[in-house]
């Protein structure tokens, strides 16, 4: 497959085997494990969903809209309880599933990842549709706006597979660009609009995984499965920085590894990454 510098662990050949097992094809080996869940930006008490009383009250008193959010910046949605109906649409009489908050990685108890999700629309009559992490790639889904607070994101990712760069945005600022290594032409990445899942750091920072990893919504469109699950891509650090500007990987994204470093202390969960032809 991709390269040589692999041998140490499997391959990348993506997130979460299935949807609850840990990222990157690790499956339950407790290769990677989970550092931090990075708080949302502006939200008092980081991504455990509660501040102070007056920080909520303020909350609930003035919700962001689309509308009123300053240039470049996107909308993350947390559930606020332990579940969390999805809808098909604002009509269905019942949601279509209902997922766990928090959920588990690796199905370890001591390992809970907060459901967040990446705003598409929003409707005054108290409905948001929010992008999901299932297959096909791009599916969406609604929930009641009462059930997730909103929370203002300034920053994004895009990827540009033709050239092998990523583009971390602040806003409408450009804060850092940089190589990338992409799918291999068997394994290619797979363009399309997602979102940052879940952070993971690696306790051995030297394997292909890098020290940081990000899990996205993304799947892969020609492995339908891997190392016993389902399939997702990720974007990580490296160990060995020659492949940076190729494409060798299974379909995850390797970036640099002092950068991914900067990216786990600011990048909140819900973040938005672009990945384009």
């Amino acid at each position: 497959m991709p390269e040589a510098s692999e041998t140490a662990t499997r391959s990348d050949a993506g997130p979460d085997r299935t949807r609850n097992r840990a990222v990157l094809g690790v499956g339950r080996v407790a290769i990677l494990v989970v550092a931090v869940v990075v708080g949302f930006v502006g939200c008092g008490g980081g991504g455990g969903g509660g501040g102070g009383g007056g920080a909520a009250k303020a909350n609930r008193q003035k919700t962001p809209t689309a509308t009123s959010l300053p240039a470049g910046y996107t909308l993350a949605a947390q559930a606020k309880g332990p579940e969390l109906g999805i809808y098909d649409n604002p009509s269905a009489p019942a949601p279509a599933k209902t997922v766990p908050n928090p959920w588990l990685l690796n199905d370890e108890p001591d390992k809970k990842i907060p459901q967040v999700f990446l705003v598409e629309e929003q409707r005054p009559d108290g409905w948001v549709r929010v992008l999901l992490a299932d297959r096909p790639n791009g599916s969406t889904g609604w929930v009641h706006a009462s059930d997730v607070q909103l929370t203002p994101n300034p920053y994004r990712l895009q990827v540009r597979l033709s050239d092998h760069k990523i583009t971390v945005f602040q806003g409408t600022n450009s804060i850092y660009e940089g190589q990338v290594a992409i799918g291999a032409s068997d394994t290619p990445t797979p363009p399309g609009k997602y979102y940052t899942r879940v952070l993971i750091q690696a306790p051995d920072p030297n394997t292909v995984y890098g020290p940081f990893a990000y899990g996205l919504s993304a799947h892969s469109e020609v492995l339908n499965e891997y190392n016993g699950g389902d399939a997702e891509v990720g974007v990580h650090g490296n160990n060995d920085t020659s492949v940076l500007g190729k494409s060798v990987t299974h379909g995850c994204i390797r970036m640099d590894n002092d950068e991914i470093t900067k990216l786990s202390k600011v990048l909140p969960l819900g973040t938005p990454v672009e990945i384009v032809s």
